[in-house]
């Protein structure tokens, strides 16, 4: 099994990337999504610990931000509630699709959090910081606050494109972003 992690920018389009490969893809976005929906376990642990902005069920990503936006220290309780949980349900997804050819692992803290194994492919989507900011902006619950909050405790962009074997130039159009991704998978099949 080949294992393919997506790096990036926020905003760059990897989750978009992500899908056009084909193959399962393990994002971790949506898996946080599910946990602030649906595990009343999460919900306790980060109400216990954050008492002054988390209060509902199902968590609100309002309660969330506020939270993060309060004081920097927020964001690491929360990563050190939720993290353990997203790896887990990795580790489900890795287990189910041991027969697939390929897996996509779509996760923001992928090198942060040592999720990539040494022969795990790194494929970085490359963006125009004015098309990111662009598309961003257009995002309902978008915050340059929360935005600089979360890319501060990210590896720098050049490391990822460094460490990464592939680079997808990704200008929004899907004819590119398919002839990328084309000639990747026949590299690496």
């Amino acid at each position: 099994m080949i294992k393919i992690g997506i790096l990036g920018d926020i905003g760059s389009g990897k989750s978009y990337a992500a899908e056009h490969f084909g193959y399962p893809v393990f994002n971790a976005d949506i898996e946080v999504g599910k946990l602030y929906k649906k595990d009343r376990k999460i919900f306790n642990k980060l109400k216990k610990t954050l008492p002054k902005y988390i209060y509902s069920f199902p968590l609100k990503k309002s309660e969330i931000s506020n939270a993060i936006l309060a004081n920097k220290p927020n964001l690491k309780k929360i990563i050190a509630i939720v993290h353990p949980e997203i790896r887990k349900r990795m580790n489900i997804f890795l287990k189910k699709n041991v027969n697939k050819k390929i897996l996509i692992l779509d996760i923001p803290l992928l090198l942060e959090n040592k999720i990539n194994k040494k022969n795990d492919i790194l494929i970085f989507v490359q963006s125009k910081k004015k098309e990111i900011l662009k598309r961003l902006k257009k995002r309902k619950n978008f915050n340059l606050l929360l935005l600089k909050k979360f890319k501060d405790i990210q590896l720098s962009l050049d490391f990822k494109k460094k460490k990464s074997q592939f680079i997808i130039e990704n200008d929004f159009t899907n004819k590119s972003l398919k002839r990328s991704i084309k000639k990747i998978l026949k590299e690496i099949i």
